[in-house]
């Protein structure tokens, strides 16, 4: 099990839960965040410190946003486990149905 990151980060990114992840596995695509799930420790640090409530635990995610938990998985993909976000920085890509999104709306 592991943190997931769900459709109230795209087009926000606010970063605080990048800075509170002791292990940095919070990685930044063009959208939104993603969670690599290998390298969370499920500490939790992040799920408080996010301002649009987009963190979940896998279980805890709402049937909504189930998609998400895949997201997060296939973000990595290609990028297999660089071993910490600060290394690699932001990466120029979603996931693809995360790229088709439309803006979503901030209020």
């Amino acid at each position: 099990m592991t943190y997931v990151i769900a459709q109230p980060c795209v087009d926000v990114m606010d970063k605080a839960c990048v800075e509170e992840c002791p292990v940095d596995c919070i990685y930044e695509g063009k959208r939104t965040l993603y969670i690599h799930p290998d390298e969370c420790v499920d500490c939790g640090a992040c799920e408080p410190v996010c301002p649009v409530e987009a963190i979940f635990y896998e279980d805890d995610v709402p049937d909504e946003w189930i998609d998400y938990i895949d997201a997060n998985v296939a973000f990595f993909d290609d990028l297999g486990s660089p071993g910490g976000a600060e290394a690699i920085g932001p990466q120029d890509f979603d996931v693809p149905w995360i790229s088709e999104l439309p803006p979503q709306n901030q209020e």
